[in-house]
């Protein structure tokens, strides 16, 4: 589980129901069964229209992404990475064919299998680096469903506080109704707000974020293979690959 993610929001609303319990308010004024019907229903009705069909439901399916923490396995990539390129310098690159069975990482063995098959090295770079852009503008797009909502509740918010304005305005003989029933009313425009701003908009950042990660870990994948191809010393190769991964360890700390 990725705990940033958890902790940020319960710690993020935790700090506003606290804040708006210190001035006075009660928390249980947000607790609003018809005001977050309005705000979600209406937001994912608009990002629905906004999107082609398979764009938003791989977008859904991909929030948990954002909760989920993967273990970079960075060094274990890169030890295999070496060690096929000291097999390949030893008994050449047609001896890699026994190894693609202990391969997990489905993209390493689709690139191995490359070299196995003797795939010219600019056609094997061009199909690697075509898989690579595409899984990310594909998943970026996924990601967009998230931004796209961060930018739909706010203003679905501010019109479940007209609805609920339009229905106080019914009340105006009665005073007394009049406190409760605005309060009620902008519990829309808070669950809008809070919502794109706590909620749409973290998951958006935090997808694209992840994406870009696996990106990084792909092309240096891609790279290694390539530099076995080109008949790079492995311990040369070792040194690029971990220059490299230090770069992206230090972006994803950045990050």
């Amino acid at each position: 589980m990725d705990t940033t993610s958890v902790i940020g929001i319960i710690f993020a609303v935790g700090c506003i129901l606290v804040g708006h319990t210190v001035e006075g308010g009660n928390p249980l004024q947000l607790l609003q069964l018809t005001a977050a019907m309005i705000v979600l229903g209406g937001t994912f009705g608009a990002v629905a229209v906004a999107l082609p069909r398979q764009d938003f439901i791989r977008g859904l399916r991909m929030a948990r992404e954002a909760f989920i923490e993967k273990k970079s396995d960075l060094d274990e990539i890169i030890a295999q990475i070496v060690d096929f390129a000291g097999i390949a310098r030893r008994d050449g690159v047609l001896a890699l064919e026994q190894q693609l069975d202990r391969i997990n990482d489905a993209f390493l063995k689709r690139a191995i299998g490359f070299l196995v098959d003797g795939v010219d090295a600019a056609i094997a770079r061009d199909s690697l680096e075509t898989q690579i852009y595409q899984e990310y503008d594909d998943g970026i797009v996924a990601a967009r469903v998230f931004e796209s909502a961060g930018g739909f509740s706010p203003t679905i918010g501010i019109l479940g506080a007209v609805l609920g304005l339009m229905h106080v305005m019914d009340h105006l003989t009665d005073p007394s109704r009049l406190g409760s029933g605005i309060a009620t009313a902008f519990v829309s425009t808070v669950y809008g707000v809070g919502l794109a701003n706590l909620v749409f908009l973290p998951i958006a950042n935090k997808l694209k974020r992840k994406l870009s990660i696996e990106k990084q870990r792909k092309v240096l994948i891609a790279e290694g293979v390539l530099s076995i191809q080109a008949g790079l010393n492995p311990r040369v190769l070792e040194d690029k690959l971990q220059a490299y991964a230090g770069g992206r360890k230090l972006a994803g700390a950045a990050g």
